[in-house]
């Protein structure tokens, strides 16, 4: 896996080592020797990894950290601090301004390039749903306003697998309160619950021998749920090896043992930032597709996912699995409901039909809004005379009582008319609903308030006798 990493530290002969390490395994490495430089290439180049000396002069790595997290252009970049301090509060200090990772000199090779492939593969993931959610943003179904990393007050729930259930109280101990904990010792129960439950992290003991936590690690990034949930890995100093599998699994950030508690607690409000970010995220792509394909006055689908399902109506019935019908309704005198007491009482009016439609249909019809007062049904596996009898259904059900448009106004009667037709082999979209306006037209024209089907060949009208 390759990438563009930035590297940054005062010293030439430091930068010019570590650029051979990284080239050497095929990255694409920009340097800086200064604090402010680091912060013009990272929104310059947006490289996907930042490794970050903390000891320089004028502005160390700490605060270049906290300005680069606290840029929206640059917030999602991953950062490692690399430092020979190896002081406990410098750590903290460090995964408190924004990094991801603090590591000691002399570097370990090995180590650092499993770090490495690990974070590129995070931003990796986040880039695509920051693409995604930059395209709904475009198309003006996303908000501008970007999510922050630490925008949440909600107490996380955190998962605690150890092999003894003394170490466990003593892990949820050094966490503090703040945050919903659930102690397991047995890997099962555990696995159950990560299925059942909702989780923003777990920690997992990978020294227990008890069970084999990387094998309960490698089982959670094989399925989607357990793909999103972050892993933090409690591990042994001198097992380089697993520490380097552990991050190859995918585990998202390691921490040593004996534990220390404000390490601890930094390194889990870490991933939980990331976390809450990449929810945000996706909470944004579900809500820009909902938005994509959904009315916002009626609740219904739109024009659009009209559309595609007529055309996949039309797919299914050329393959001969199953009929399908399309209705189109018409609110009557709608204009006039417009003129006389206001567009807000044409937009109460709009949603109670909105919700008439829904409450008279089949689960499985596709009920949308097409424009204006207008709505299609396209209703899957029905033939002509069962489209007629739910369009009838329908058209009673707005009839029979009035609608409610407020204090102000009362109450006032509305009536529905309606044209149907059947799809055909052969057909398009727009030969269906122009067949069965065709029909909604002939209806209006003949009184409203009624039903009309308009056949395939001959044009041919038709009633309803409800």
């Amino acid at each position: 896996m390759s990438g563009r990493i930035l590297v940054v530290d005062d010293i030439e002969p430091n930068v010019r080592l570590l650029k051979a390490k990284l080239e050497a395994e095929y990255y694409d490495v920009i340097t800086a020797n200064n604090g402010m430089d680091a912060i013009e290439s990272a929104r310059q180049f947006v490289p996907d990894l930042i490794l970050l000396d903390v000891m320089m002069p004028q502005m160390d790595g700490f605060e270049v950290c906290t300005r680069l997290k606290n840029d929206p252009r640059t917030r999602h970049i991953p950062v490692v601090m690399v430092t020979a301090l190896d002081h406990q509060e410098d750590k903290v200090k460090g995964l408190e301004a924004g990094a991801d990772d603090f590591l000691s000199k002399p570097i370990d090779d090995v180590a650092l390039f499993a770090r490495v492939r690990s974070l590129l593969r995070l931003k990796m993931v986040m880039d695509e749903l920051r693409q995604r959610e930059a395209s709904g943003r475009a198309l003006g179904a996303i908000s501008d306003t970007m999510p922050r990393l630490d925008d949440t007050d909600t107490p996380a729930n955190i998962l605690i697998l150890e092999d003894d259930e003394r170490q466990c109280a003593r892990l949820a101990h050094k966490l503090g309160e703040g945050y919903h904990l659930a102690l397991c010792t047995d890997p099962r129960e555990a696995s159950e619950r990560l299925d059942a439950e909702n989780f923003d992290l777990l920690v997992v003991n990978l020294a227990a021998r008890g069970f084999d936590g990387l094998r309960l690690c490698a089982r959670m990034r094989s399925n989607d749920k357990g793909r999103v949930i972050p892993i933090l890995a409690l591990v042994n100093p001198d097992n380089r090896e697993q520490i380097v599998r552990a991050f190859d699994i995918g585990v998202n950030d390691v921490l040593l043992r004996p534990v220390d508690a404000n390490e601890l607690t930094a390194r889990v409000n870490t991933q939980l930032r990331c976390k809450h970010y990449a929810d945000t995220l996706r909470q944004s792509l579900d809500s820009s597709f909902e938005m994509s394909v959904t009315d916002q006055l009626t609740g219904l689908h739109n024009r659009r996912f009209m559309q595609t399902r007529i055309e996949d109506a039309l797919t299914r019935l050329e393959r001969g699995v199953e009929s399908a019908s399309i209705l189109i309704a018409d609110v009557d005198h709608f204009k006039l409901v417009n003129d006389r007491w206001g567009h807000d009482a044409g937009d109460k009016v709009l949603q109670e039909v909105a919700s008439r439609i829904k409450a008279n249909m089949r689960a499985i019809d596709i009920l949308c809004r097409y424009g204006g007062e207008e709505f299609v049904v396209v209703m899957p596996g029905s033939d002509i005379n069962a489209a007629m009898q739910a369009a009838e259904r329908l058209r009673e059900a707005v009839a029979l009582e009035p609608f409610e448009l407020g204090s102000e106004h009362g109450t006032i009667p509305i009536t529905i008319s309606a044209g149907v037709t059947e799809l055909f082999k052969g057909d398009t979209h727009e030969t269906g609903l122009i067949r069965a306006d065709k029909a909604l037209y002939h209806a209006k024209s003949k009184g409203r308030n009624r039903v009309l089907s308009a056949g395939m060949n001959k044009g041919q009208l038709q009633e309803s006798l409800g």
